[in-house]
């Protein structure tokens, strides 16, 4: 039974809640993971049960708590972290009034473009948050009108918005607040000095959203309460536990992989990719879809370059194509993952001269299209499910590898070395690939499925004053170090210059398929 102080830490993804429980010396005592079911609906929507969320993360809670041995008095804080550009509108209980609308839902986009026709309004979002709505109808706020315009019994008798790990702060605490770090996707806020953002009246008022559905806005790592005492009862935790006011993933990521400091950047794949840095300049790249987000290192801007669906295409192809059960056969698997390390093994860098186009939801950045989606190219007779596998990460890879001298030159430096995070992370041979294909050193980080949980709760400890800047390694280390090998790097070289050609050439089919 340990009796050093632990921090619960939630990790709310879009496949579902991941809780672990971190000791101050970076020890994992235990963990668990529950899969949210996502509810694909007409017109772009996507959703998931929001109540069913709650619930998960209480059972995985209970669970943790109950394998770890770690007494509740030494359990001395709750971090929160969850995907973004979500939205859950709660009542006055903090209890949900419709499904989680998922980031990548779309049906807010007319509103979006309602907004961006307003004279004059693109340039005060530029100026006073950063970020204009997003045409797609991603950003949160163009959520929130959806739910005005389309909901509005439930927009109505909505008490907040909230992001996902802002909803799990109300129901553990009941209070409905948000910080600099969590209301970026809602766009309502003036971000102009980093961690002291503010609800900016000008844009409220453009946006037509009522003031009073906005929670209140709080510091980066601020303590929002105890624990309800219902909840701490029906969690096995002390009554007293501190909550603290949480961070998105990505921000989470970008911080355990150390890219606070000059020349690391991080490479992110999740269900989504991401090329991660931070920068002490307030700047937006519209041409590259780069813009500076609030971080919680004190006076830093994290450079947010979202690539699009990442290791969430590999997941598509193994659950609904090569190990699914449909009219064609049963060939589900317990774990359709297992063999990933030997497919890749069985077959050559290249794919054997196979693409793979990796937009199935659309592109995001450096290049923004809506319409595109993916694709396998130069599918020969000799292909195979080895090759379609190791294409499926290579073209994961290219994409990043596009987006890195965009991000290199909006921050102002070169990276050294890339710090590879995300589930994508735990595979030895996609470490190897990222290398290759990029051209760059790749620190593959140790226990990659629980970064995001090491970095909350070592920004917890921070908060609490009993960590320090110092001590990321600790909680974050590195595995292995993956120099890029010259032969694969003059197979990757040439399908990469095909990979971005294939973007072009492929754009107006897709817009006439897509719209």
């Amino acid at each position: 039974m340990s009796a050093r102080p632990h921090v619960l830490s939630i990790d709310l993804g879009t496949s579902g809640p991941k809780v672990a429980l971190v000791s101050d010396a970076g020890q994992i005592a235990a963990s668990t993971t529950r899969r949210v079911a996502t509810l694909r609906l007409p017109d772009k929507g996507a959703e998931q049960d929001a109540e069913a969320i709650w619930t998960r993360v209480c059972d995985a809670i209970r669970e943790v708590v109950g394998r770890s041995g770690v007494p509740a008095q030494r359990i001395v804080g709750v971090g929160l972290v969850s995907q973004f550009f979500s939205l859950v509108p709660v009542d006055a209980e903090a209890r949900p009034l419709s499904n989680l609308i998922l980031w990548m839902d779309g049906r807010g986009s007319p509103f979006a473009h309602e907004l961006l026709a307003v004279e004059g309004a693109p340039l005060t979002w530029l100026e006073r948050h950063g970020m204009i709505p997003l045409p797609s109808g991603a950003c949160s706020l163009s959520k929130m009108l959806w739910v005005q315009r389309e909901r509005p019994e439930i927009y109505e008798k909505t008490h907040a918005f909230l992001e996902p790990m802002d909803y799990l702060a109300a129901r553990l605490t009941g209070r409905f607040t948000a910080n600099a770090c969590t209301a970026f996707p809602l766009l309502l806020g003036d971000h102009r000095h980093p961690n002291e953002a503010h609800w900016d009246e000008d844009l409220i008022r453009l946006s037509g959203i009522d003031r009073g559905k906005l929670p209140e806005m709080v510091p980066v790592g601020s303590q929002i309460g105890p624990l309800r005492p219902e909840v701490a009862e029906e969690l096995g935790l002390a009554a007293g536990t501190s909550v603290y006011s949480g961070i998105n993933d990505t921000q989470a990521v970008a911080v355990g992989a150390g890219t606070a400091h000059d020349g690391v950047g991080g490479v992110n794949v999740g269900t989504t990719g991401q090329v991660l840095a931070h920068t002490e300049r307030r700047h937006t790249d519209m041409e590259h879809g780069i813009v500076s987000a609030p971080s919680p290192v004190p006076g830093r801007y994290l450079a947010l370059a979202e690539n699009g669906l990442g290791a969430g295409s590999l997941d598509h192809l193994m659950r609904n194509v090569f190990f699914t059960n449909d009219a064609l056969a049963d060939h589900r698997a317990e774990d359709p993952f297992r063999e990933i390390e030997a497919a890749l093994s069985s077959s050559p860098p290249g794919a054997r001269g196979m693409l793979f186009l990796p937009w199935l939801t659309g592109a995001v950045a450096p290049e923004s299209e809506a319409s595109m989606r993916g694709g396998f190219l130069n599918v020969s007779l000799e292909t195979g499910r080895a090759d379609m596998v190791r294409a499926v990460m290579e073209g994961i890879a290219y994409g990043l590898r596009w987006l890195l001298p965009a991000v290199e030159e909006f921050v102002g430096h070169e990276f050294t070395s890339l710090r590879f995070a995300g589930g994508a992370a735990v595979s030895e041979g996609w470490a190897r690939i990222m290398a290759d294909a990029t051209g760059r050193p790749v620190h593959q980080l140790a226990d990659a499925r629980h970064v995001i949980n090491r970095a909350s709760a070592y920004l917890t400890f921070c908060d609490r004053g009993e960590a320090d800047r110092s001590q990321l390694e600790t909680f974050c280390p590195v595995k292995r170090e993956f120099e890029p090998e010259a032969e694969a790097a003059i197979v990757y070289d040439r399908l990469f210059e095909q990979f971005v050609r294939t973007f072009e050439q492929t754009r107006p089919i897709f817009q006439a398929l897509n719209g």
